[in-house]
C-alpha cells in the first residue's frame, strides 16, 4: 500500500472551479493507477476518474467535459481538476492507487484499489 494525502478541497460558489491534489508518500505516482472517488451525502461512494500507469484515462460519463485527471510525475502528485461546479458536486473526494495495471472498465471498480487516502471535503455553496 502506499500513503496517500489529499488536499486542496473547501467552500466554492457554484459555477466556480476547484482543483484537488493527492500526494503519494514515498512512492513514484508514475507507477500506480490512481484514481479519484467521491461520496455525495446520503450516498454511497462513487467513482470519478481514473488514471493509468501508462497512458489512458477515463472519467465518470456524468462529469466529462467538468472534470479531468491529470499527474506530475516530478511533483510525485495527482491532480482532479474541477470546474462550473454545482452543488450536487458537494462531497468528500477521496484519492486512491493500485499497483496493478487495470482495463479500462475495472478502473472504476472501488475494489481494484488498496491504498485510500482519507479523503478531502468539498462543499459548492453560495
Amino acid at each position: 500500500q502506499v500513503p496517500l494525502l489529499e488536499s486542496g478541497g473547501g467552500l466554492v460558489q457554484p459555477g466556480g472551479s476547484l482543483r484537488l491534489s493527492c500526494a503519494a508518500s514515498g512512492r513514484a505516482v508514475s507507477g500506480y493507477t490512481m484514481a479519484w472517488f467521491r461520496q455525495r451525502p446520503g450516498k454511497d461512494r462513487e467513482f470519478v476518474a481514473a488514471l493509468k500507469r501508462i497512458g489512458g484515462s477515463s472519467v465518470a460519463a456524468s462529469l466529462k467535459g467538468r472534470f479531468s485527471i491529470s499527474r506530475d510525475n516530478a511533483k510525485n502528485t495527482l491532480y482532479l481538476q474541477m470546474r462550473d461546479l454545482n452543488t450536487e458536486d458537494t462531497a468528500v473526494y477521496y484519492c486512491a492507487a493500485t499497483a496493478r495495471g487495470l482495463i479500462t472498465s475495472s478502473l472504476a471498480g472501488q475494489h481494484e484499489y488498496e491504498s485510500w487516502g482519507q479523503g478531502t471535503q468539498v462543499t459548492v455553496s453560495f
